[in-house]
């Protein structure tokens, strides 16, 4: 259950940070918003490990773990102003985490009525 949370709040993160990196095109305060919500993400990212730790599940920790390592890479493409490759690794990463998302979440089960 844990995992699932940390998953949506991780996902919805990215998707603000897209938001916000909108913003910092179009608004002079879009760079100080962008930032914050950088840090959002940096701990959406580390409540998704602990919860993939917390559930001792290898095929939770490693995408966790590539996420972390995504997020610290994003960080420093942005503070280095490398636009080229800073918003295909943010796609990325949201790419991702939609993913992930996708295979945490359980399926609903229709069971078929009984004829």
């Amino acid at each position: 259950m844990f995992l699932r949370v940390a998953m949506v709040a991780q996902t919805l993160a990215l998707l603000v940070q897209a938001v916000t990196a909108g913003l910092l095109l179009s608004s002079p305060g879009g760079r100080a918003l962008h930032a914050a919500t950088a840090v959002v993400v940096a701990v959406a990212v580390l409540a998704h490990l602990v919860a993939a730790i917390v559930t001792r599940s290898r095929a939770a920790i490693l995408p966790a773990v590539a996420m972390l390592v995504m997020t610290l890479v994003q960080m420093a493409l942005g503070m280095v102003h490398a636009k080229a490759l800073h918003v295909p690794v943010g796609v990325l990463m949201f790419g991702v985490s939609l993913l992930r998302l996708g295979q945490v979440w359980p399926a609903r089960r229709v069971q078929a009525a009984a004829a």
